[in-house]
């Protein structure tokens, strides 16, 4: 096995078909996640990233993206940001996980959404993790006859808040692929006040993450497209999620809403329009993403698996970096797991985020770092 190295943003065109035909020949690579233009995206504002590429003879049968640093310590590409991670390639490819490390200058390889069927990392792997998904059947018909039909449960209240909506504020429109640019960053916005709220970490206050989302969003090809999506009442956006496409897979990525609304669940009604819309454009799956929230439960049909965990060969920085990270990822994962803890934890972040967001008012700064205009 011959491997080679590129910056992903200059890969070929005939090594982007190959990537592609990879991707479909086995349903597991068919995310966007795993695409040759979301690598090249992150790779633009990423100096560190880089693609391993397979080789059987003269033919690229294998992809492998990361980002490096300069201590050999690897990671994912968009760590934090992608939602699934994998070596892409051919039916019956084979490697030596060391071999791909000492190829890549790494002494060791972060992750933290592999697919399951990476069974060459699987001794590395230190948890899985369920990652909802919606599986989207094409049909005709309303909005309303799918969502009954879909989720009786959920129908009956969620039509009563889009019609008590649309009748305060103007009637309901719904845009699966909005173009308005202007409407992105109105997202942005929106889900960096989130993070505040929330006292997370703002994910839209590091420059190369906007700028990341705003490439990705004027991306229109047959393999990857960004796609805005827009809940209006009258002329007034209630939500909107940015998140890519492949030609089967959706997947869900930032979704924010705005506040004074929140009592009508708009992030829910999102999420629903966004499922019906894009099952009748020829979307198969809707990838929720890891995590555990409710709507994730109310909306999924099953669970895919993933995992994280760190591939590392036998090097001193690979010992000093699992022993930094993996305290973190274990605290963290304990949290999230036992309700007895996250809730009180959930409950503490939003009373910080509520301190920090008065206490910040008047500030006018958006998300993107630009000062708001009055």
């Amino acid at each position: 096995m011959e491997i080679s190295i590129h910056r992903p943003q200059s890969l070929s065109d005939t090594l982007r078909g190959a990537w592609h035909r990879a991707a479909d020949e086995s349903p597991d690579y068919a995310n966007p996640f795993l695409s040759p233009e979301f690598a090249a995206g992150v790779g633009r504002y990423r100096g560190g990233a880089r693609v391993a590429v397979l080789h059987e003879g003269a033919e690229a049968v294998g992809f492998f993206p990361y980002e490096r640093n300069s201590f050999g310590v690897g990671r994912a590409i968009g760590l934090g940001l992608s939602d699934c991670q994998a070596l892409v390639h051919r039916p019956g490819v084979t490697w030596d996980t060391g071999q791909l490390l000492r190829a890549c200058g790494l002494s060791v390889f972060e992750f933290d959404h592999l697919v399951q069927e990476q069974r060459q990392f699987s001794r590395f792997v230190t948890g899985t993790f369920a990652s909802p998904v919606v599986d989207l059947e094409p049909g005709g018909g309303s909005y309303a006859e799918w969502l009954r039909g879909a989720y009786p449960g959920l129908a009956k209240t969620t039509l009563k808040k889009e019609r008590r909506l649309g009748r305060n504020l103007g009637e309901m429109r719904f845009v699966f692929d909005e173009r308005d640019p202007a409407m992105l960053h109105r997202l942005m916005e929106w889900k960096s006040a989130q993070y505040r709220r929330t006292s997370r970490m703002d994910r839209f206050a590091r420059p190369w993450i906007v700028n990341v989302v705003d490439h990705l969003f004027q991306v229109r090809e047959e393999h990857f497209t960004g796609v805005l999506s827009v809940v209006y009442a009258g002329d007034r956006p209630v939500a909107a999620h940015f998140g890519p496409r492949s030609r089967t897979v959706l997947a869900a990525w930032f979704t924010a809403y705005d506040p004074e609304l929140r009592y009508y669940s708009p992030g829910l009604i999102m999420h629903l329009r966004m499922a019906h819309a894009a099952g009748r454009e020829g979307v198969r799956l809707m990838d929720l993403g890891r995590g555990d929230k409710e709507y994730k439960d109310w909306l999924k049909t099953r669970e895919l698996r993933v995992g994280e965990g760190f591939a590392s060969r036998p090097h001193p920085v690979a010992t000093a970096h699992r022993m930094w990270r993996r305290p973190v990822r274990g605290l963290r994962n304990t949290v999230l797991a036992h309700p007895r803890l996250r809730e009180p934890a959930d409950r503490l972040l939003k009373t910080v985020g509520a301190l920090r967001t008065s206490a910040g008012t008047g500030s006018g700064r958006t998300a993107s770092g630009r000062v708001a205009r009055s």
